[in-house]
């Protein structure tokens, strides 16, 4: 370890992954080059390709092009070599090799909650791994204050090293978008943004729109972005049946536009670390509809409308009432607006900085 030496990071993700984890370290990484306390930090950055347009003169990229889980050994074989702490933002196993101080950004506990529907290989992996991580973490950043209660309840052996560093929407989701909409919807729509798995409780969903008054339904087409999942195969067929519009994977200038177009945003999943899309669709100024379960309260407060994710007939009542009532819609995109703008990636570097810094003795 070197004790004047700069910090690592995983910064995988950032080209590997297009949304979740790889939205949350290029973010990230872009607040921490502009955050004034970072000005006198240098930062090796882990990964197996480089990503955007860094400073070079403060952000070093390491790659190492092997497979997991040689990249996890070589890569923390070189942290403990180069750098005087670490930040894994992208999987447990790598802390098992760290000597360094070691951060783990904990996202979620999908595997250990039954009702999360995770993907059964990732939660394999996250089970059989995370348990020497959370022991050999100096510090566990959760994205939030649901999460920390989770990995809490869970492993109450890291209570005294958890904190919460809340996610942000990218301030460009606020901005007004020049053609808002997608070619691809030509009537106004309903927007569901995410990946097509069962955590995301499409098939309540397209039950609701289903048993939507026909009167309604029909002046609104329902739109779902995302890429194909697992078990999706019955969300598939019935969004057909719903005629829904499958626009598959987008851009971050398409999901800003499709944002900005939306008559109402549809997110009642069953369990989420934090929920970026709810708090991009409100930046945006769409009025959401969300769960009132796990993190999702905890990110919109009081700007939209939460409803029991098991019931369909709630579902249907929230996006019926968001599309009949120009009132209720009209103040829901004010208040998101406001409750967006709450949220700031600045002080989530500043706040993952101060705690990796904490780590270790002061040079």
């Amino acid at each position: 370890m070197r004790r004047d030496g700069p910090i690592g990071i995983d910064a995988r993700a950032a080209a590997e992954v297009p949304a979740g984890r790889g939205r949350y370290v290029r973010e990230l990484l872009t607040a921490l080059e502009r955050l004034p306390e970072a000005a006198d930090e240098k930062f090796v950055l882990y990964a197996r390709q480089p990503w955007g347009d860094l400073d070079p003169r403060r952000f070093t990229w390491s790659l190492v092009s092997l497979p997991d889980p040689l990249w996890h050994l070589v890569a923390a074989s070189r942290a403990n070599r180069e750098t005087r702490a670490f930040l894994s933002t992208n999987s447990y196993l790598t802390a098992w090799f760290t000597r360094v101080p070691t951060s783990v950004v904990v996202y979620d506990l999908v595997p250990f909650i039954e009702t999360a529907h995770g993907q059964s290989r990732a939660a394999r992996i996250e089970r059989a791994t995370i348990r020497p991580a959370l022991r050999r973490a100096r510090a566990l950043p959760c994205i939030s204050e649901s999460t920390r209660t989770d990995l809490e309840r869970l492993f109450p052996r890291t209570r005294g090293r958890t904190s919460v560093t809340p996610l942000a929407a990218d301030p460009s989701f606020a901005e007004p978008a020049a053609t808002p909409g997608h070619p691809a919807l030509t009537r106004p729509y309903v927007l569901a943004v995410g990946t097509l798995e069962p955590r995301k409780n499409l098939l309540r969903l397209l039950d609701a729109w289903l048993d939507m008054d026909e009167s309604l339904r029909e002046g609104y087409d329902l739109a779902l972005v995302g890429p194909r999942g697992w078990d999706d195969d019955a969300i598939v067929a019935k969004a057909a049946a719903a005629k829904a519009k499958l626009l598959g994977r987008v851009d971050d200038s398409e999901l800003r536009a499709l944002y900005a177009g939306a008559s109402a945003f549809a997110y009642p999943s069953l369990y989420e670390g934090f929920g970026l899309p709810p708090l991009e669709a409100m930046a945006a100024g769409a009025p959401v509809l969300t769960s009132n379960i796990s993190s999702l309260p905890e990110v919109v407060g009081d700007a939209a409308l939460t409803v029991d994710p098991y019931d369909v007939a709630a579902i249907r009542d929230g996006l019926a009432a968001l599309l009949s009532d120009p009132t209720l819609a009209a103040d829901l995109r004010r208040r998101g607006r406001l409750r967006a703008a709450g949220f700031d990636w600045a002080r989530t570097a500043r706040e993952t900085l101060r705690l990796v810094r904490g780590t270790v003795a002061p040079r």
